[in-house]
């Protein structure tokens, strides 16, 4: 690992946000709120001593090594000796592109370094946590939002600054037009406030909607034993246009109690992987990482194996939006739906956000 000497030392977990329905007054809070895009990225926290430079996660996991490109933009444009919080997005076409982030947590540091020239990463900055020799922690937002500004008025192309605001409507517009180009929501940070490592200090406003997708298998939680199987995930399904499967995400919060009886009430609905839509996944003889079997990037060790099941039965679940023809987080079980048929489970019934350019958003 690479050496710093900081004001403020890695490895430091980020500020968080707590979920709200609505975008928030500011008369709600004393002072007000700074308004932000919700990025959809790799949550990063930057740190910079000359020309040592890391990159650290929201987990605290090293992302250094995957982004070489990143290293090399903050190595230009960034201040000699600082702490940053942003994000690693990738943008293609005018949107963000989630899915080419995950391409670069790969082991192969060839792998690596093509992608980074292929698909160049950048980074966006929302706080400015030190700076010389100075920690800005204590500080409030609205002075650390100046500093931010400031200390990257001369930022190169792939550093950006991200747009804030004080102004509610604004922010209430942002969250309607910016999800064209691929981000998630608005976040409001109180302007008076501390940066509080590792705090749901700040509140995010996401988009919420719901479909009707095909249960197509289900995975064992990690609790699960032979003599006491317990459900960990639904994976979920949508027909494309040729009438083919696609696996589209999972709904994985239910209670405890819950997930044995799910294994249960779904056993007569088992079959064999050779009479499924996605048999050749089932018997691991495709290495996509569209389906279900695909090993995790985060965690190579990580078991994913799944039970096909017989896709005969449809839930609605809840999402927040769509990244490509994936949801793209975890979805919220709703319900089933026994008056829908599976075939009639497109994805025509997917909302599709009005297009924004996202180079207009980065200026």
């Amino acid at each position: 690992m690479t050496h710093v000497d900081l004001p403020v030392m890695p490895p430091l977990s980020p500020m968080l946000a707590k979920s709200a329905k609505t975008v928030p007054s500011p008369a709600s809070v004393e002072g007000g709120f700074q308004y932000e895009p919700k990025w959809d990225g790799f949550r990063c926290i930057v740190f910079r001593d000359g020309d040592a430079v890391e990159l650290g996660s929201r987990n605290e996991r090293p992302l250094t090594r995957y982004f070489p490109d990143v290293v090399a933009a903050a190595r230009l444009s960034l201040p000699k000796r600082c702490v940053l919080d942003g994000e690693i997005i990738i943008s293609s076409q005018g949107r963000l592109q989630f899915e080419r982030l995950l391409e670069r947590i790969h082991p192969a540091d060839s792998r690596v370094q093509k992608l980074a020239v292929e698909t160049p990463a950048s980074f966006v900055a929302f706080d400015l946590l030190a700076v010389g020799k100075e920690s800005l922690l204590d500080a409030q937002q609205s002075h650390r939002r100046e500093r931010l500004v400031d200390a990257l008025g001369n930022a190169a192309t792939a550093v950006h600054v991200t747009p804030a605001t004080t102004d509610l409507q604004t922010a209430k517009e942002w969250f309607d037009t910016f999800e064209g180009a691929g981000l998630d929501g608005v976040v409001a940070k109180p302007q008076l406030a501390s940066y509080q490592p590792g705090a749901r200090a700040m509140i995010k406003v996401k988009h919420v909607r719901t479909a009707d997708v095909v249960l197509a298998g289900y995975r064992l939680h990690k609790s699960s034993s032979p003599d006491e199987p317990r459900l960990g995930s639904l994976l979920l399904g949508l027909y494309d246009d040729q009438g083919q499967l696609q696996h589209v995400g999972v709904a994985a919060a239910f209670a405890t109690a819950r997930r044995a009886e799910l294994v249960a009430e779904l056993e007569p609905l088992v079959v064999q992987p050779t009479d499924h839509p996605w048999g050749r996944w089932a018997e691991g003889s495709d290495s996509s990482d569209r389906m279900p079997g695909a090993s995790s990037r985060w965690n190579a060790g990580k078991d994913l194996s799944w039970v096909p099941l017989d896709p005969s039965m449809v839930v609605e679940v809840g999402y927040d939006h769509m990244e490509g023809t994936r949801f793209r987080h975890t979805t919220q079980f709703k319900r089933w739906r026994p008056d829908r048929e599976p075939a009639s489970c497109t994805f025509e019934q997917l909302e599709e956000p009005v297009s924004y350019d996202l180079a207009q958003l980065l200026g």
